[in-house]
């Protein structure tokens, strides 16, 4: 199946001050993954053990493991290492959405998918900013590719992603294409993304 025929209404939100109660940030997200596919929420432990102090085995590629990492809650397809939203012990928030670009998907090599990218800016970020950082430098690096959904099922395709980010204290929205990436600054107000690419 193509992309063409997957229905997408994807979308993630913030709410920032001082459009909510108590200075409070709001994250909010809702999935059009398909309907069969089992979602796992999970507790990430920030302790390496020994299949991942070197390396992190994500979906489809090895990525080096990093020093530090953090605690994370994770809302995720059971067939895949990453999550399409999640939270990290340091208030991080980040969802992703599928974005449709010129570049063909299908022809690229495996790489990141947008969901393992959202687990490794959760479990290496402190901040929202330095989360921006990480999908900017694992964009660069490694890229997106290879199938976005479960293998057993009928459909065999990819996409860029889009990410929206957020803290106790600001939001940013990254949008890619293959490994390029731009982000904007959320400061106040709401911003949400959807399956279309917004930034001007």
């Amino acid at each position: 199946m193509t992309n063409k025929n997957i229905a997408y209404s994807c979308d993630t939100f913030v709410v920032l001050p001082p459009l909510t109660d108590s200075n409070f940030h709001i994250f909010g997200k809702n999935s059009d993954r398909p309907t069969r596919e089992v979602q796992e929420v999970i507790f990430v432990s920030k302790e390496h053990t020994r299949e991942n102090k070197d390396h992190v085995q994500c979906t489809h590629i090895q990525v080096p493991q990093v020093s530090t990492t953090y605690r994370c809650i994770l809302s995720k397809p059971a067939w895949c290492w990453g999550a399409e939203m999640g939270a990290n012990e340091h208030g991080v928030c980040v969802g992703n959405e599928a974005v449709i670009s010129k570049i063909p998907f299908d022809t690229r090599d495996k790489a990141l998918t947008g969901l393992d990218i959202v687990r490794l800016s959760l479990e290496r970020a402190k901040t929202a900013k330095s989360a921006v950082e990480v999908i900017g430098q694992l964009i660069e690096k490694y890229g997106q590719g290879g199938v976005c959904y479960d293998p057993t099922s009928d459909i065999s395709s990819g996409y860029d992603n889009s990410f929206l980010v957020m803290d106790d204290k600001e939001a940013w929205v990254v949008e890619t294409c293959d490994r390029v990436w731009v982000a904007k600054h959320i400061k106040e107000g709401y911003y949400n993304i959807s399956n279309v690419y917004g930034i001007e």
